[in-house]
């Protein structure tokens, strides 16, 4: 192709006309320099495999699809995922002590000795965090800001060092989960934390410290507090934002716009991305155009931040009576993985929880079998 470009340029060309021939030529070169980079970056395959320890600790076990008995991370790595994702509670004493240090020091050992990347998730709360609840750790709570900037750093340096330790290295770590309101903020819940409304729908928050609109300096404080405690532990590891809801790109503006602000750094940013959630919340109209904007928004994010981004969420559902919708989940997320890949801007993808069994999570990607469905089949791609 190239030749033929050269004779063009050879025997068509007014010499007065070479600079702007050249100026193409030298675009041409810069597009094929740019695809081959983007073919030799490596896209990672991972799953967040959190509940696999309580789900041994329950007797449910995991099996491959000719029914042969596996431990968890193995099963994984024998899928062709290369990656593997985990929680860290603060106190998790009042729920079983799952995703605690020592839990999580099982699960990353195993990572290590297969091989696999690790990414570290740190809630900052002694149970789940998410959008609608991230709250404080109960030891934690009641302490000023700067107090609270202190406990974190030090709680993430300490789980680093323990991991560092036992020869564990993270690859990836994320400070928070799931940040788009901000973190370390508390609201009037339920048992689970859950936020329970008052008569008229409204939620009390009882402790705004690193809440995104109420305390927006503060929320960039404490993950700028993050940042400094994973590098000072591991400085090659790479630093992730989270926000939830991929799709939107009016709230990673809003967000990043916000820790940018206020001088936070980070070196990714993770989406979460559930087609069945964005529907069902009326979020999006349409499975496949909440793929189609996240894509979008990828771009968005790379050419406002130039930060790269990793899908760090993701599930489909699974019905074992209708085989269709879990053939549509594998085909969804072979597009999502195609497409991520093909915008050169996107590190990889990690599934939320793939090993779960559809009575206890319905987007997983096992059948009640302990089996994988065939939405696992879409990491093929």
């Amino acid at each position: 192709m190239l030749g033929l470009k050269r004779n063009y340029i050879q025997n068509d060309m007014k010499k007065s006309d070479l600079p702007m021939y050249m100026k193409k030529l030298i675009l041409i070169l810069t597009a094929l320099a740019g695809i081959v980079a983007c073919s030799d970056r490596h896209y990672w395959k991972g799953a967040d495999i959190g509940w696999a320890t309580e789900y041994e600790a329950d007797g449910q076990y995991f099996y491959n699809k000719d029914g042969e008995r596996r431990e968890c991370s193995e099963l994984m790595k024998e899928l062709g995922l290369d990656a593997l994702r985990f929680r860290v509670w603060v106190d998790p004493s009042k729920h079983g002590n799952w995703n605690g240090r020592e839990d999580l020091l099982v699960k990353a050992s195993r990572a290590r000795d297969l091989g696999m990347a690790i990414m570290i998730d740190f809630h900052y709360s002694d149970f789940w965090a998410d959008p609608k609840k991230q709250n404080i750790p109960a030891a934690w709570s009641g302490k000023s800001y700067e107090e609270i900037r202190e406990l974190l750093a030090e709680h993430t340096r300490d789980v680093l060092q323990m991991l560092k330790d036992n020869g564990i290295k993270p690859r990836w770590v994320q400070v928070g989960n799931e940040t788009s309101n901000g973190f370390l903020w508390t609201v009037r819940g339920d048992q689970w934390g859950d936020p329970v409304p008052d008569s008229l729908g409204r939620v009390t928050i009882l402790e705004s410290v690193g809440h995104l609109r109420n305390n927006p300096q503060q929320y960039a404080g404490l993950f700028a507090a993050g940042y400094d405690a994973v590098k000072s532990v591991f400085p090659k590891a790479e630093v992730i934002v989270h926000l939830d809801n991929g799709f939107d790109q009016a709230l990673y503006d809003s967000n990043l716009d916000t820790l940018a602000k206020y001088g936070a750094r980070w070196d990714m940013i993770g989406m979460s991305l559930y087609p069945y959630w964005a529907l069902d919340s009326g979020l999006e109209t349409d499975e496949e155009e909440a793929i189609t904007h996240c894509i979008e928004n990828i771009n968005h994010v790379w050419e406002k931040y130039r930060t790269p981004v990793m899908l760090v969420e993701t599930g489909f559902e699974v019905d074992e009576s209708r085989p269709e919708v879990m053939e549509k989940g594998r085909d969804q997320l072979r597009r999502i993985i195609r497409e991520s890949r093909a915008t050169g801007h996107c590190r990889g993808i990690f599934y939320w929880e793939p090993e779960c069994r559809p009575d206890r999570y319905k987007l997983g990607a096992f059948g009640s079998d302990g089996r994988p469905t065939a939405i696992m089949d879409g990491f093929d791609e």
